[in-house]
């Protein structure tokens, strides 16, 4: 969930709640289907016109197109100017500071098994 605090958007990090409440599987099939309430339709990305058409499902509607566009920038890794169901759900963990420690523990536990 995202709230306005003067000029900068503040997001709630929730995603360890929900994680914990719904496991890996349940939690990856939510990021997915927030990922289809947001995508264009026709082309089957997220996209900054299908952002800004779906923002309010998120609470972003108060967002400026700039904002929006800011967003759909930082997760393109593609550099195609939209995000694919992958760039989407990257960006979700790459927001959530406590998964992004979560991860990168991990990362740390498999580097040293092997």
């Amino acid at each position: 969930m995202a709230s306005r605090s003067g000029p900068q958007v503040v997001f709630e990090d929730s995603f360890p709640t929900m994680l914990e409440r719904l496991g890996e599987e349940g939690f990856m099939r939510e990021l997915c289907n927030g990922f289809r309430l947001l995508k264009d339709e026709k082309r089957e990305v997220i996209t900054f016109e299908s952002l800004k058409r779906n923002s309010a499902m998120l609470g972003l509607e108060g967002m400026s197109d700039e904002e929006l566009r800011c967003m759909v920038r930082e997760g393109d890794l593609d550099g195609d100017g939209c995000l694919s169901e992958m760039e989407f759900c990257t960006l979700m963990f790459r927001l959530s500071p406590a998964l992004m420690q979560v991860s990168k523990e991990l990362l740390q536990e498999a580097i040293v098994r092997s």
